[in-house]
This record gives C-alpha cells, structure tokens and sequence, in this order.
C-alpha cells in the first residue's frame, strides 16, 4: 500500500513565474554595489556641470574669463577649431564657433550633468552622453599618433580614451539604474508621463 501526501504539490503558472522575474529591477545586487554606482554617478555629473560652469562663465581653469561664453567667447571654437587628425577634421572646424554648434555643447553639457547628478532620466542622459562623448573621441581620434603636419599627437593609446571609457560609463549607469540610489529615479519612474514614455526613465 503506497502513502500519498494529502497536500497537493505546489506549482507556480508560468505568467507567474515571469512577473516575479519582471519585478527585479536592474538594482538587484549588493548594496554596496548600487552606492558606488550611485558615487560614479554623481561625480560624472558633476564633470559635466563644471565643464558647463567653467566655459559659461571661465572660471580660470579651462577657460579663462575673456573666453567666457558670456563674455562672447565660444564654447568650441578652441576643442574643435584645433581638430588637426581624423577623417572628419575638416567638418569639425567647420562647426567651431558657430552658434548652432555652441548652444547644441552647452545644452547637453548642463541636461547631462544635471539628470546625472539628480539621477533622473537616465536613459536619454545616457544616450545623449554617449553620442557627445563618442563624438568627441572621433575628434580626438587616439589612432593617430601624428597630425596633419607631421607632428606627435597626445595619444597614448590607438583606440582607448578617456571618452570613450567616459561614454560606456553613462551607458552603464543607466542600465543598473543607477539613479535610483541617492538619487530620485524612483520617484521620476513613477510619474505619469515617465510611466507611459519608458524611455525617459
């Protein structure tokens, strides 16, 4: 005679299975981990914020007052008016001072630094981090090791910059969320529009 259990054995539906699998968020790791995520975050912001103040008002350190951009300097007449390798160097002078290519840096390097810093909207801070960023390593071109007139370059590395590291860092950042974490990328999440429109998250 075989005994049974009288207690039928427990089986969890497979929609079941996937909700809770749903639930965990990308922050399901040690808090540690999500805390220096978090200080990653807030001092990349920050790197942007003060690239923004400094050629906004030059503030002595990359810019100098009489370069300010409210003192009628260009934010990327120097960057990209001194391009001298790289296959787009020509489009890149092109665009140094110009209005479009002034208003376009800034607006991105004070959006950038601020929803890092406040860890709001990082996807769109990450996507439009990363294309500047990536955008900057094509004009920095570290493949070079010499300019168009012969001379070395300050590449230390054929491939690998401090962009570039920089853009897979902000990339990285938002797909751990880590705005959540000090920060008020929870509270964003949970607006209406933010809940409807996924990719501002």
């Amino acid at each position: 005679m075989s005994v049974q259990s009288s207690t039928p054995a427990t089986r969890t539906p497979t929609g079941s299975v996937r909700a809770i699998v749903a639930q965990r968020d990308a922050t399901d790791y040690p808090r540690g981990g999500a805390r220096l995520l978090a200080v990653l975050r807030i001092l990349t912001g920050l790197t942007f914020l003060w690239a923004f103040l400094d050629k906004t008002f030059g503030l002595g350190y990359a810019t100098g007052a009489a370069k300010a951009w409210v003192n009628g300097g260009s934010p990327t007449k120097g960057f990209l008016g001194g391009v001298d390798v790289g296959p787009l160097q020509s489009v890149f002078r092109s665009l140094a001072g110009s209005a479009v290519a002034d208003w376009l840096f800034m607006i991105g390097l004070l959006g950038i630094g601020l929803a890092l810093v406040l860890g709001i909207g990082m996807r769109v801070a990450a996507a439009s981090g990363a294309v500047l960023l990536m955008a900057m390593w094509v004009a920095s071109w570290p493949m070079a090791a010499l300019n168009a007139a012969g001379e070395p370059t300050s590449s230390t590395n054929p491939l690998i910059d401090d962009h570039l590291v920089n853009a897979v860092l902000v990339i990285a950042l938002a797909v751990y969320a880590a705005g959540d974490t000090w920060g008020f990328g929870r509270q964003w999440a949970q607006l209406p529009m933010i809940r409807r429109n996924a990719w501002l998250r």
